[in-house]
């Protein structure tokens, strides 16, 4: 199924013609905005279009000279301009890049670096001691440790781009002429492995510059946009669109953590904002508790009924009735895309209500990544979306709901895993990719997604019970930080299962609007919120057992609940 495509973009057949295309269109404009402090003293340094490919060809350049051409290279750190520059490197030279997950521990990290046979690793000095351990060890392949800034006994970024520049005056241009194969391995990515051991998917320039020119046709990506690169590079999602907004001219901004999104938001005037559910949906709360701290819940809600009505005449006031509301978002923002997880239609809703246009996508790492998205026109409540432009998608073995898994086909679909042939095979078959992903089409082909094949719980009576459509439901609820819905094997019908929750409740919230309840009078509060949504649903979808802490939910490095995880230990307890 194909969908329209609302906005001109140049198909290009790898990234580095992406990145040179960029650096000529956009030459000085800003790429990235990098902030140095010093104690109190904070400047910033912008980094046009046109030093960026600077930069990368020198980096790229003294890479070849040490004799890493044709080789890995890892990629280790928060997301930084050094992070970029040498990922991009890798990438505009025909290196395998490597990027791999900071949060790792060192065990799992060492492991990374050897499934991957990298030569060499590119770290954020913050992981340092994870690196000495794994140098110390030598179980590895790495010939080179290179970090991103001065640190004894060990080379770093920019004296090796420094050396490089001087290179390339001395007409060394090896590295700059490096000719790509498109269909080779480029990119080497370890999935974030929710249930098992990680997978390494093998993706080429061709996936990765198939999805941008797919992105590029039906989003606005504007080259005024400022980006804030909260999504980490390491995950495709993250990687893809800092790909994209290259692409588009957009200047992008590097957050200074989680605590710190809203100061960033207004700091650099962020317009243009790329996340996961849980990070939206933790801004949209943030929006809703200012509005209730200032008593204009009631103001804002009939002013949205206002807009809503004058946008069906086609006037459009938004941007000044909820000035006030905008401006806590730094006052600029227009655009977000929500990605990686379902977001709840409420959250949607309400930033549309707003005047910010939310878009939601889906894909997989491999299928680097989106497969279907919304748009400005294709917009509907609990819909992905259609299928990109080059991408199809197909319904299997669907049920009688017309729901079945979904399978997808395009240039986006990875080259395999990385010396796993067998699961390559169970996952790709006659040229279709089984994402393992459960949805169906509706009237209109918008694609909606019900959860996860491996997720879904099963009854006795046949019936099935999609866990994620509740677990938006009851994250909702007043106090409810997260929550992970699950079938319990029943006491009194061994073949059966019982529908369960385990909730974690917010801490702070509780002790503000609860100060004298105990853990079990905040169950008891809960536990009525939990039969009131019982009641929107058939018998067989209630919920009729709880559990409530305060202690966070077992979740991957892109914040994805491991369900197997934190299944075992609700059964061991």
């Amino acid at each position: 199924m194909k969908r329209e495509r609302y906005f001109e973009a140049t198909e290009f057949q790898n990234i580095k013609e992406i990145i040179y295309n960029s650096a000529k269109v956009y030459a000085e404009n800003v790429a990235f905005v990098i902030k140095h402090k010093n104690d109190k003293d904070i400047t910033y340094e912008d980094i046009t279009y046109k030093k960026l490919l600077e930069d990368i060809n020198a980096f790229g350049t003294k890479l070849y000279e040490m004799g890493f051409k044709n080789k890995r290279i890892a990629v280790v750190g928060r997301n930084r301009y050094e992070w970029v520059v040498a990922h991009l490197a890798n990438v505009l030279g025909g290196i395998v890049s490597v990027p791999l997950d900071k949060e790792l521990q060192v065990d799992e990290l060492e492991s990374c670096l050897v499934r991957s046979k990298a030569d060499v690793v590119v770290f954020d000095e913050k992981y340092i001691d994870n690196i000495k351990e794994i140098e110390k060890r030598e179980n590895t392949n790495l010939k080179e440790f290179i970090c991103m800034s001065k640190q004894d006994g060990y080379k770093d970024f920019w004296t090796l781009k420094e050396q490089g520049e001087k290179l390339i005056s001395q007409k060394r241009r090896d590295f700059i002429n490096a000719r790509i194969d498109k269909d080779k391995m480029a990119i080497l990515l370890f999935t974030s492995g929710t249930t098992s051991k990680s997978k390494a998917v093998m993706l080429s320039q061709k996936n990765i510059a198939s999805n941008v020119y797919a992105m590029l046709l039906v989003e606005k990506f504007l080259p005024t946009d400022v980006n804030l690169a909260f999504l980490p590079f390491h995950h495709i999602f993250g990687s893809t669109e800092m790909i994209v907004m290259l692409a588009s001219g957009v200047k992008t901004a590097f957050p200074d953590g989680l605590r710190y999104v809203a100061q960033n938001l207004k700091e650099y005037k962020v317009s243009l904002f790329v996340g996961v559910p849980l990070l939206v949906e933790a801004i949209y709360k943030n929006i809703e508790k200012e509005v209730e701290k200032q008593g204009k819940t009631k103001l804002i809600n009939t002013a949205k009924k206002i807009s809503s009505f004058l946008l069906k005449l086609h006037i459009d006031v938004r941007k000044k009735l909820f000035k006030q509301v905008l401006d806590a978002l730094g006052g600029h923002m227009r655009f977000i895309i929500s990605g990686g997880a379902p977001l709840d239609k409420r959250v949607a809703k309400g930033f549309n209500d707003l005047g910010i246009e939310l878009v939601q996508g889906y894909g997989l790492t491999e299928t680097s990544p989106v497969i279907a998205a919304e748009n400005y026109v294709k917009k509907k409540s609990g819909s992905i979306g259609f299928p990109m432009d080059n991408v199809e998608v197909e319904i299997v073995d669907k049920d009688e709901n017309g729901i079945g898994e979904l399978r997808v086909k395009g240039p986006n679909v990875m080259l395999g895993y990385y010396e796993n042939e067998e699961e390559t095979q169970r996952v790709i078959r006659d040229g279709w990719l089984y994402t393992g992903d459960l949805g169906y089409f509706d009237e209109e082909g918008f694609l909606f997604l019900t959860g996860r094949k491996k997720d879904m719980i099963v009854l006795k009576n046949g019936k099935k019970v999609f866990p994620e459509e509740l677990e938006i439901l009851i994250n909702r609820i007043d106090l409810v930080e997260e929550c992970i819905v699950y079938g319990m094997p029943d006491e009194k019908d061994k073949n059966d299962v019982k529908l369960s929750v385990k909730i974690v409740y917010n801490k702070e919230d509780a002790k503000e609007k609860y100060p004298d309840a105990t853990e079990e009078d905040l169950k008891k509060i809960i536990w009525e919120k939990i039969k009131e949504i019982n009641k929107t649903f058939p018998p067989y979808k209630y919920i009729k057992n709880m559990i409530l802490t305060d202690e966070e939910l077992i979740k991957t490095t892109t914040k994805k609940v491991k369900r197997a995880e934190e299944l075992k230990r609700i059964l061991e307890k």
